[in-house]
């Protein structure tokens, strides 16, 4: 049956024969395919994030002209996603995605033409008024550590770094329309040109400023290497066969379809993004260096979560709205299930490693320069508590996509509501004994909550199994597996580090080969214990080597 359940050496979904679909914009050799090349293109991306993040940290440390620039910089970012970028492709892709499968390119065309004028009105607004207001916005989240000086400063840096909101809301709309037509790339590659663009002009233009005004030049990176990376997308669109309108239509009801869909989808991702700003206002509470502690922990985190869990679902987020458009349920079931496997099968030996060695991380990346070994305890404490929660938060990202193909964003958004309540009372309760730490294991707790409840809606929703079984038997397997790379991992670093001491290069080496013989034994591991998503994996890659040693 075409949609149907996974064949066993596919990964997370099969590709829908073209006899299955009537129109399909932009056929490709598959999901697997899809997911490589953006996962590799996001990790580079995220590796050179790190690059730029331990470049700022050595310039800047935790200090309070570091956190004002942490503060000016979340809140821009969350209200882009709550109405820009993300929330928008979740929005558009559904309905656009939609249009294409049933052949009317004229409507969708017009329909992209249309909101992207819609963006540019209501975010270009938001964005004036926000640049002439922010010097009363920006200190109602300043806590009692903020004061003088840093207060000025972070209005100030918040001012220069409003605009990518704008920006990043035509680049949602963009990056949608390449996503509908099976194009990963270029939107997986722009962020690297971004982050590079930001560490050229943190050491080219950082000199011509002073004291805590070199953080200017920082935010003026950011500025600039958003405009780069929205150019990078644009002439791609043509490429594909994709041309704007030459007129809009404000009554057109599939623009109010989107924006009906946009409310509780910028709710939910809003809800979501509150978290580390939550954590980082609060963070005011503690010390002057916990905001930018938890920022430059949490820049740690996303490094696999990018390149794992941000990658599959954005590249099957296409593919279930074209499951949910045909009302295959249990295609859509297969591929959600299965993929949801593989982001465990992934992230639960990340935070492993991650909580093991997060002193040993934490110090090989940012412990340099302005960055002492005081920064390396905070930084190491909120990396600890932020590992137990990346599993859970990358299903989150499938399961919240999964609510979305279907069209059903109002339920995730209540979920995430609630959850994030349960993250400021934790917080709260917890900031005090615990400083920093109380403060991440309220968003560890609100994750796990918000990934049990999404699956049981979901299995309602979808009026059938969501494989739980076997969800619970690879999941016993992989956390044992994980267990074994955690024990592997310290007990190798522990012995190269007491061996070479703690020059870079010896960091290097002994964080190296934790990691190296960590992984290593956890994949003969899951390979042994026969979790068959691990098998999905090995077969992939090795159908690929053969098909290079053949064509060599």
């Amino acid at each position: 049956m075409p949609g149907g359940p996974l064949r066993s050496g596919s990964l997370a979904t099969t590709t829908p024969t073209p006899s299955d679909e009537p129109v399909v914009p932009r056929k490709s050799s598959g999901v697997a395919r899809n997911t490589v090349i953006f996962s590799i293109a996001t990790g580079l991306s995220r590796i050179m994030g790190l690059v730029r993040e331990v470049v700022a940290s050595r310039y800047f440390g935790t200090g309070g002209g570091a956190s004002a620039f942490t503060l000016a910089f979340q809140f821009p970012n969350l209200v882009r996603s709550l109405f820009a970028d993300a929330a928008i492709s979740a929005a558009f892709v559904p309905v656009f995605t939609e249009l294409l499968e049933k052949d009317q390119r004229k409507d969708a065309f017009q329909l992209a033409t249309t909101l992207l004028f819609c963006i540019i009105a209501a975010l270009g607004a938001i964005t004036a008024l926000f640049i002439v207001f922010a010097g009363q916005i920006m200190p109602l989240f300043l806590g009692e550590e903020f004061s003088g000086p840093l207060v000025d400063l972070t209005v100030g840096l918040s001012q220069v770094l409003f605009p990518i909101v704008l920006l990043l809301g035509v680049n949602g709309l963009v990056v949608g329309i390449l996503n509908a037509y099976g194009h990963f790339a270029v939107p997986a590659i722009a962020p690297l040109v971004w982050n590079v663009i930001i560490i050229a002009a943190l050491v080219g233009a950082r000199p011509f400023f002073q004291g805590d005004d070199q953080l200017y030049a920082y935010a003026i990176g950011v500025l600039v290497g958003t405009v780069v990376q929205l150019v990078t997308a644009l002439p791609i669109l043509g490429r594909l066969g994709f041309r704007f309108a030459s007129q809009i239509s404000l009554r057109d009801p599939r623009i109010r379809r989107v924006f009906v869909l946009m409310l509780p989808i910028t709710i939910s991702l809003g809800v979501i993004n509150f978290d580390l700003y939550i954590n980082s206002s609060l963070g005011t509470l503690v010390s002057e260096a916990a905001p930018r502690a938890i920022d430059a922990a949490f820049r740690i985190y996303m490094l696999p979560q990018g390149m794992f869990s941000v990658a599959l679902a954005t590249v099957l987020f296409p593919t279930l709205s074209r499951y949910a458009a045909r009302r295959d349920f249990s295609g859509l079931r297969a591929t959600m299930s299965t993929g949801s496997r593989q982001i465990f099968l992934l992230l639960v030996p990340a935070a492993a490693f991650c909580a093991v060695l997060a002193t040993p991380i934490t110090r090989l990346v940012y412990q340099r320069g302005a960055f002492d070994a005081q920064s390396t305890a905070l930084v190491s404490t909120a990396l600890f508590w932020f590992s137990f929660s990346l599993p859970f938060a990358g299903v989150n990202l499938l399961l919240t996509r999964t609510f979305f193909s279907l069209q059903r964003p109002w339920i995730p958004t209540a979920l995430a509501t609630a959850n994030l309540a349960i993250n400021v009372v934790i917080s709260l309760l917890l900031y005090k004994p615990f400083g920093v730490a109380g403060l991440v294991i309220g968003t560890a707790v609100a994750s796990a909550g918000m990934t049990v409840l999404q699956a049981i809606y979901l299995r309602r929703l979808l009026e059938g199994s969501l494989e739980g079984a076997a969800m619970a038997h690879a999941l016993l397997r992989i956390v044992n597996a994980a267990g074994l790379l955690g024990a592997v991992s310290y007990g190798t670093w522990w012995g190269i580090d007491q061996l070479l001491g703690r020059s870079v290069l010896a960091q290097v080496l002994s964080v190296g080969a934790a990691a190296t013989t960590g992984f290593v034994v956890y994949a003969a591991a899951v390979l042994a214990l026969r979790v068959p998503e691990a098998a999905q994996i090995q077969r992939v890659v090795s159908g690929r080597l053969n098909r290079r040693r053949a064509s060599a």
